[in-house]
């Protein structure tokens, strides 16, 4: 089984807090659980790691139908973050990895990584039609060690510098992969 893991556990800062549960002009769903959504529809089932006392996150996260891992590692950074998903679930064949302040991904895109993964792939990475590469990110079970032990606030572009030479680029036509929402700004074309 992929596990789609959802990174909900950053403090939003520079959006000003709560940033995943801001709402954009065109869909009144908060950012968190659009990405939540996108996820399960498109991995069929999603981990949500959410930082300690995110309490309306994480019940909004579990009434969009994710479940939610909440971890104080959270605190320590997006590597922490991802380092506890994955060892919740090291029975999965793989991690499908997505971030929560991604809401534009769509469904087809997060299937299509989880495809490859599916196949054999041990990497594989969403790339759009110029070349640019986003998210979601897929790990196969090879990459456990690597990804159990990240901490602080690196994700796993060392984990994917590393094993380059294992990525699949799985090409998509979603500018959603490269969108994310940092500030208030970013929202209003969110």
């Amino acid at each position: 089984m992929i596990r789609g893991l959802l990174l909900a556990g950053g403090a939003g800062t520079r959006f000003g807090g709560a940033k995943l549960l801001a709402a954009s002009p065109t869909d009144p769903a908060p950012i968190g659980v659009r990405a939540g959504r996108a996820l399960l529809a498109g991995a069929g089932n999603a981990l949500a790691v959410v930082r300690a006392g995110d309490v309306a996150l994480a019940n909004a996260l579990r009434e969009a139908g994710c479940e939610v891992l909440v971890s104080p590692d959270c605190a320590r950074g997006l590597g922490a973050s991802l380092a506890a998903g994955v060892k919740a679930s090291r029975d999965a064949d793989g991690w499908l990895v997505a971030l929560a302040d991604m809401p534009r991904i769509l469904p087809a895109t997060h299937r299509a990584v989880a495809a490859a993964l599916s196949r054999g792939a041990r990497l594989a990475a969403a790339v759009d039609a110029s070349g640019r590469r986003g998210h979601p990110v897929g790990f196969s079970a090879d990459l456990f060690d690597d990804l159990a032990a990240l901490d602080g606030d690196q994700g796993a572009r060392g984990v994917i510098e590393r094993h380059r030479a294992w990525l699949e680029v799985v090409r998509v036509d979603d500018p959603g992969i490269c969108f994310d929402i940092d500030t208030p700004g970013d929202l209003a074309a969110g």
